[in-house]
């Protein structure tokens, strides 16, 4: 149970029993949705909405912004994860969260997790074309271990060696959901989708030459993918990805059938 809930159910239980007042308990409870630190409004209420805490876009951020952020998302949910952080993010976040963990190729600052009891049951597959394609993959792979899931990796597979991934058949066809990411013509994806009967998140990357150009070729070959059951988020964007496949599994587990 998160550390907020937590406290929110103590306040209850010292109100119902007379040790604490109601006005007492409205003070404590102040700025208990969305509390103002100056430069950010911390919203405090996305963990009971959405199933996890509000995740702080580093770029862009100064390392002592991402660190306050950060702070004070731990402090009522017990966990906090930063997306795009760079090694001076993580110096400034360990300063005020010993137990902060970066993970240096996906670029994620994550302290405490999993939020959710790891699912035995369903795995995700993280399918990645090529080496360059790490970053994105291994930022999707942070978010779920961060989120509570069992994952995999198949990696550097692309269609350009397509042996390396038919030979892995057995894999691609054992996991609940699958996030593939691929750069360049972004065909991977569509391969990938032929040969599953399980839903296929696949993630453009900007990786590739210059009439890539930054992802958009991939993105748009993804989008025009003639194999049914492929869902495409945005470019690099390997965070919504390991959300939305997250959230693919926990709703397979919490119907008790395989999504």
């Amino acid at each position: 149970m998160p550390a907020r809930v937590e406290h929110l159910r103590g306040l209850l239980e010292s109100v119902r029993a007379g040790d604490l007042s109601i006005e007492a308990a409205l003070r404590q409870l102040d700025g208990w949705q969305a509390e103002d630190i100056g430069f950010a409004r911390v919203d405090h209420a996305r963990f009971q909405r959405q199933g996890l805490p509000e995740v702080v876009f580093a770029a862009g951020k100064t390392p002592e912004q991402v660190a306050r952020i950060m702070e004070a998302v731990a402090a009522r949910a017990g966990a906090a994860m930063a997306t795009r952080a760079t090694a001076e993010h993580f110096a400034a976040v360990r300063e005020r969260l010993p137990e902060a963990i970066y993970h240096p190729v996906g670029r994620v600052i994550t302290v405490g997790g999993p939020l959710h009891q790891p699912d035995t049951a369903h795995c995700v597959l993280l399918v990645s074309a090529g080496t360059s394609d790490l970053p994105v993959t291994e930022e999707a792979a942070a978010t779920l271990s961060f989120l509570g899931a069992r994952i995999e990796r198949l990696t550097d597979v692309g269609v350009s060696g397509i042996h390396r991934l038919l030979a892995a058949h057995e894999v691609l066809t054992s996991a609940t959901v699958l996030v593939v990411v691929a750069g360049m013509e972004g065909a991977l994806p569509s391969v990938v989708g032929g040969l599953v009967s399980r839903p296929v998140i696949a993630v453009p990357t900007s990786v590739g030459y210059g009439a890539s150009f930054g992802g958009l070729a991939a993105l748009l070959a993804m989008l025009n993918s003639c194999a049914p059951g492929v869902a495409v988020v945005n470019i690099d964007n390997g965070f919504g990805a390991g959300v939305l496949a997250y959230r693919i599994i926990a709703a397979a587990e919490a119907s008790g059938g395989v999504a």
